[in-house]
């Protein structure tokens, strides 16, 4: 289980992740909602939180090996003997199946045990029972956010339908419903680098999409559009 303190206690560090830069701030409930949970179930589960990690604005379809807070929290636990990840659940691990299954994996293959505090046993336990709950739990959470992009778009759509006007065309996108958030999640994005490489326009694309941002057609945003958005030059292929 990993090192322990003076006072026998397992010690471990939070791991948490907010999807919506909407929803990234002081006066926003996301860090401040996860923080507390695992803060009650570490002192009722006899552990000690060492540090926490947070990626903020950053989609549960990211592999989490190109998280930066992800990257910097395995870095340390590969040289401090700590052996113990706790999250508020599966989802703020990774919201994709296939991200979380293969980052579990990962995790268990460098001695990592990764705890969903609201199904404690759901990532411990490697038994078939165990596999399915977290599939399951996985395959729920990749429907609400499939839910969640339906819903936006629909939402777009009629605003269009009521305005006359285009959302997401070549006006400022600032100006539009969402519009700030998106650029700046997108700007975010452009200013992190993945792997030491500078995002491509069509991975910053990609990125929004995950995040629920959608052009007027309902589409991915273009690579020009996304240009646009971030006042760079676009690209030539």
């Amino acid at each position: 289980m990993g090192a322990l303190n003076s006072k026998g206690k397992v010690k471990a560090v939070a791991y948490l992740r907010t999807s919506s830069s909407a929803n990234v701030g002081a006066d926003k409930d996301s860090e401040r909602r996860q923080r507390d949970a695992i803060e009650c179930f570490a002192k009722a589960a006899g552990f000690e939180i060492v540090d926490s990690y947070y990626d903020a604005a950053v989609s549960g379809a990211d592999a989490v090996t190109e998280r930066p807070g992800f990257s910097s929290m395995l870095e340390r636990l590969l040289s401090n003997g700590v052996r113990t990840i706790l999250v508020e659940t599966a989802s703020r691990f990774a919201r994709d199946l296939i991200v979380q299954e293969t980052g579990h994996e990962m995790l268990k293959a460098r001695g990592i045990d990764l705890i969903a505090i609201d199904s404690p046993d759901s990532f411990v336990a490697d038994t078939p029972t165990a596999r399915l709950i977290r599939q399951v739990l996985g395959a729920v959470s990749e429907f609400e956010k499939a839910m969640l992009v339906e819903k936006l778009r629909g939402a777009r759509e009629r605003k269009r339908r009521e305005t006359g006007k285009k959302v997401g065309g070549r006006k400022n996108y600032t100006e539009i419903e969402g519009g700030a958030e998106m650029v700046a999640l997108a700007k975010k994005l452009d200013r992190y680098p993945v792997n030491g490489k500078r995002r491509s326009l069509n991975d910053v694309a990609v990125a929004l999409e995950e995040a629920g941002y959608l052009s007027g057609a309902g589409t991915r945003f273009t690579r020009a559009a996304v240009a646009r958005m971030l006042e760079r030059k676009p690209e030539t292929k």
